[in-house]
């Protein structure tokens, strides 16, 4: 696909991985429409954007939110969605909270929902691409909700990606990446960093531009449906 003049939603994308693919979608001429989850995140995006993005206040678990956006921003060629609205599951399995297990599940209902919806206001040769990550092929201890979560998120795609072609859908399965999904700061998140990334076969953290940059790659390719690329550092080798 040449993304040049095609019209972009990205949802999550005030920050993190979502904000990174919104600038690239930019810089490669399209239209953008990017959705967050507050005002307060919108104008911190706009700070370092301007006008250039056209920001959207949006739930992606919110269906009828989500299908008046849809509707308003029609018609789409590209929907990325790298928004996680999930519960914070962590921790020994056998210690588990059963809700907070269930709420990791966040994340999938909004893929969900984005595609769903999503697919009625698409072109034909649309494209999707969502986020998995890196747990789902190797879990450290105390991810399992997180693992079952992203083994969910790509069984989704291959799942649904013959039934909605000539549409596309792929994902992409980030390792530890500096985002602020991680809510530590200065000293502490530096030792975080280097606990996490220790014995990765490449020895740091990821860049959320280094993510976009695999999505744009999925975005533009024609021949590639139904797959996951894996951008992670050699995360889940031994």
């Amino acid at each position: 696909m040449e993304i040049a003049n095609k019209r972009a939603l990205v949802l999550g994308g005030t920050s993190g991985i979502g904000f990174a693919v919104a600038e690239q979608l930019v810089a490669a001429g399209a239209e953008v429409i990017a959705g967050g989850s507050s005002e307060t995140s919108i104008e911190v995006a706009r700070s370092s954007t301007g006008d250039s993005i056209d920001y959207r206040v949006i739930d992606v678990l919110d269906r009828d939110a989500l299908a008046g956006l849809f509707a308003d921003t029609a018609p789409f060629d590209i929907l990325v969605n790298t928004a996680a609205p999930r519960a914070r599951a962590m921790g020994p399995f056998r210690e588990l909270d059963l809700d907070a297990f269930q709420g990791a599940f966040g994340k999938l209902w909004g893929y969900v929902n984005s595609v769903q919806l999503g697919l009625e206001h698409m072109s034909e040769a649309g494209s999707i691409v969502i986020i998995s990550g890196s747990p789902a092929r190797k879990a450290p201890p105390g991810t399992s909700a997180i693992s079952t979560v992203g083994n969910a998120v790509e069984g989704f795609v291959r799942a649904i990606a013959p039934e909605i072609t000539p549409v596309r859908i792929n994902a992409v399965s980030p390792g530890p990446i500096d985002t602020p999904l991680v809510p530590l700061q200065g000293e502490q998140r530096q030792q975080y960093f280097q606990k996490v990334v220790g014995d990765q076969v490449i020895p740091r953290v990821g860049q959320p531009s280094e993510v976009a940059d695999a999505v744009m790659f999925l975005l533009r390719n024609d021949f590639i449906t139904g797959t996951v690329v894996d951008v992670d550092g050699g995360a889940p080798l031994p």
